[in-house]
């Protein structure tokens, strides 16, 4: 019988309060290599807390984060991202009066830790333009990499983050409802997006659209309260009844 991979982010016990608020109650999970690990629960469950704790944009109470078997708790958000970590947000971050392929530059420049040429135009270094011009051209987006940013659609926003967070070379994205107030047909592509990532790079995927998870993830865990109340395969988590009590019951799958 073959070693399992060791993890390439592991949480350990992981508790964080809001004075007697306990928004992360003892919560433990990972996310293997290449493994689209979805993240589910109603409103006020604690997700977002829990990514902003991965990324370390809070700092935990109590427990561990780790990555590729690294305790991570001390490090600061542009530490964690130099290792390998890149988050997408409910509403897109960018920088907008920056063209689509000069966001990109700052992703790359960032990684790289080339802040003195932060503002530098991309056309000044072939290397970076290449880079910044193919993370584009991966989310479909490379026929429009001279749009200012604050000029595109709300699923090219989305898109567009999607790409700086290629640009920065990750090794687990983390993506907080990537199709949040996207239409049909953007939300399609967002899906299709996300099924082509699967293998490629680790994924913790935080959505509401539980049809959409269904059919990407590998593993599901359901928080409720701040607590993991499942995780399993998506048609364990269809068939929990506790899941289905707590959550899916609310008109989901």
């Amino acid at each position: 019988m073959s070693a399992q991979p060791e993890p390439l982010l592991e949480l350990r016990g992981l508790v964080k309060r809001f004075g007697a608020l306990v928004v992360t109650d003892g919560l433990s999970l990972s996310v293997a290599p290449g493994e689209l690990h979805a993240l589910i629960g109603p409103n006020g469950a604690g997700k977002s807390c829990l990514i902003a704790q991965v990324t370390g944009e809070l700092t935990p109470d109590e427990g561990e984060v780790r990555l590729r078997g690294e305790r991570i708790n001390a490090l600061s958000v542009p530490q964690r991202a130099r290792r390998g970590l890149a988050r997408a947000y409910q509403v897109p971050r960018l920088f907008g009066s920056l063209s689509a392929i000069e966001n990109a530059s700052v992703a790359e420049m960032a990684r790289a830790g080339s802040g003195s040429r932060l503002w530098h135009a991309a056309s000044d270094d072939r290397d970076l333009a290449i880079a910044s011009l193919s993370a584009l051209q991966r989310v479909g987006l490379g026929d429009i990499d001279n749009r200012v940013a604050a000029q595109l659609s709300h699923g090219e926003k989305r898109l567009l983050e999607l790409a700086m967070g290629f640009a920065a070379d990750p090794a687990l994205l983390l993506l907080d409802e990537p199709l949040a107030g996207l239409g049909l047909a953007d939300s399609a592509a967002m899906v299709e997006l996300l099924r082509s990532l699967k293998g490629r790079y680790g994924i913790l995927l935080v959505e509401h659209d539980v049809e959409a998870v269904f059919s990407l993830a590998d593993r599901v865990s359901v928080l409720v309260g701040g607590r993991l109340i499942a995780s399993g395969t998506p048609d364990e988590i269809k068939a929990d009844a506790n899941v289905r009590s707590a959550y899916l019951g609310e008109g989901g799958a």
